[in-house]
């Protein structure tokens, strides 16, 4: 797996975008990251062909980059960075993710459908219009996610979590919570129906779906929530 290197912009903290070898092949960084590079458009399009040309990528340093309208249905991600990414118009399914991160990036009209991520990180991202229906997503990192009118339908959400997020307009219908953590979330218009939420782990206060519940034996702090 390859190791990022910082950018070499003067008190930049940044890691250096991934860059390629002449051939196209990838090597292990570049520079700059990408709001240092100056040929930002030339490092973008070297990305998009390095990963519509290859099935598995491994070890992508891409963040900063827009993702509009590109099919990644059947690619496989081991180790990259796509934080503080935009992805718009995506329609894709079967998406494979490992110990990837996508930390504050944003997500707007995508269909990402039967995707499987695991040991993952979503943390600060923005999910808006977004369908994440029949996916596996295990042990993954949603703490302080803002899903707008999206829906994770169908999912297995093993032991991911979800702490501090706001959820609106969102659906965890039929889905697997087992030992999910929802703490501290604020959430309007959330259906968590006929997922096992016995099984999950919420954080009780002020949250109207979840009182009335002080008869369960479950350690001071900690709450779970019924099966609706």
């Amino acid at each position: 797996m390859f190791s990022y290197k910082n950018c070499s912009f003067p008190g930049c903290v940044h890691f250096a975008i991934s860059d390629f070898n002449p051939d196209g092949s990838l090597i292990e960084s570049g520079d700059f990251c990408y709001a240092h590079t100056e040929n930002k458009d030339e490092i973008q399009q070297k990305v998009f062909d390095y990963i519509k040309s290859h099935e598995k990528i491994i070890g992508l340093n891409a963040s900063g980059i827009t993702f509009t309208n590109i099919d990644l249905t059947g690619k496989k991600f081991f180790g990259c960075n796509f934080s503080h990414c935009l992805f718009s118009g995506l329609n894709s399914r079967d998406i494979l993710v490992r110990m990837s991160t996508f930390d504050f990036s944003t997500f707007s009209d995508c269909n990402l459908l039967a995707c499987n991520s695991h040991f993952s990180s979503y943390s600060g991202c923005k999910f808006s219009h977004v369908i994440l229906t029949g996916s596996d997503l295990i042990q993954d990192n949603f703490c302080g996610l803002s899903s707008f009118q999206s829906s994770f339908d169908d999912s297995d959400l093993y032991s991911s979590y979800f702490i501090n997020a706001k959820l609106i307009d969102t659906s965890f219908r039929n889905c697997n919570i087992k030992e999910t953590v929802f703490y501290e979330i604020t959430q309007q218009n959330v259906s968590f129906r006929q997922s096992n939420t016995n099984a999950a782990i919420f954080d009780k206060r002020g949250s109207a779906l979840f009182t009335g519940l002080e008869e369960l034996n479950v350690p001071r702090g900690v709450q779970k929530g019924p099966t609706l």
